[in-house]
Order: C-alpha cells, then structure tokens, then sequence
C-alpha cells in the first residue's frame, strides 16, 4: 500500500472542514486576503476565521505575509498537488488490485 506522509494527512485534515474549503475559495478569488476580508463573507466570527487560518497555515495551504498592519494569505497549491498525487497513486494501486482479482475470478470460470 502506498504509504500516506505526514503532509498529506495535514492537508487532508484542513480540507475536511467545509468551512476552510470556502475560505480557500475566497482567498483565491481575491488573491490574497486578510481575516477581516474573509470573515466578511463568512457566517462565523473574525476570531474562528483566525483560527480556521492558523489550520490551513499550519497544512501548508496558505502562506501568510504582513503588508502594514494587515496580515495577507494567499493560496499555496503545492500541498494540494501532493495530496492529489497520494490519492492518484493509491487509485493506480487499488485498479491494480481489482484487475487482478478479476483475472483470478475469469481464470476460474
């Protein structure tokens, strides 16, 4: 089996909280973002959006940089790519698997 690295884990944590899949979408329509513009298009607080950030920070999937006294995150693909690649990988694994289960299964008709 294909073995699942720590990163991916992380990303796959982050991402399953449908909340941080919107404020990804909102980062990267805008580019980059602070907290304040992102909680404005979300129903919970400035607080839990903050807390929702350091996650995806802390994932990989958004890299954050201070331009004055804002704080701005954008997007970071790379995590995402890897993860996709694991779960590529673990497809190709389990076709395999299932493509030799049904030669064994036609071999014995």
């Amino acid at each position: 089996m294909v073995a699942q690295p720590l990163e991916v884990d992380e990303v796959l944590a982050a991402l399953a909280e449908p909340v941080r899949r919107r404020m990804l979408e909102v980062i990267t329509s805008h580019g980059e973002a602070s907290a304040t513009t992102v909680a404005a298009t979300m129903p919970i607080s400035r607080q839990a959006v903050t807390k929702h950030l350091a996650v995806l920070e802390g994932a990989g999937l958004v890299a954050s940089h201070r331009q004055g006294r804002e704080v701005l995150y954008e997007v970071r693909s790379e995590p995402i790519t890897g993860a996709a690649r694991w779960m590529q990988q673990l497809a190709t694994e389990w076709d395999s698997r299932l493509q030799a289960i049904k030669r064994l299964a036609e071999a014995a008709e």
